[in-house]
């Protein structure tokens, strides 16, 4: 099993895969904000790991475990932020947000947050509830 700093890259590795068709060491870089030598460090470990296939100066693929792993990071990462945004979290919250427990969350809980977000996108009528409710602790809060 991956570390949550793994993770990260392949989460990072996958995107750009799926956005650009390739994934290079500098952009990688780049949107991780770490040094070059940081990834490369990491590319290698993650290649002796299965989870990709590395040759320097000719790039990187992922394997089929990096597919199946960056898929699903993915997946985490993007229920998490509408799991917030459902919930009522300040959207210049929530990127941090999920950076911050994404790594924390057992799948079991993923998949609950995913049962979860489901039932309120097939139950809008319960959203507005939620938020009735939360209008009314933030004016009882305020009374306070």
């Amino acid at each position: 099993m991956p570390t949550p700093s793994m993770e990260d890259y392949i989460e990072q590795i996958y995107m750009l895969i799926e956005d650009k068709g390739y994934a290079r060491v500098s952009d990688i870089a780049e949107n991780l904000q770490v040094h070059p030598s940081s990834v490369t460090k990491m590319v290698q470990k993650l290649d002796r790991d299965q989870y990709l296939n590395y040759e320097k100066y000719r790039g990187l693929i992922l394997t089929a475990k990096g597919k199946k792993i960056g898929k699903r990071l993915v997946y985490r990462h993007e229920l998490l932020e509408q799991f917030l945004q459902i919930i009522g979290v300040n959207s210049e919250n929530i990127y941090e947000d999920v950076e911050g427990i994404e790594h924390h969350l057992s799948w079991n809980s993923i998949d609950r947050i995913g049962d979860l977000v489901q039932f309120f996108e097939g139950n809008p009528e319960c959203i507005e509830l939620l938020r009735k409710v939360q209008q009314q602790n933030e004016e009882q809060t305020e009374d306070e």
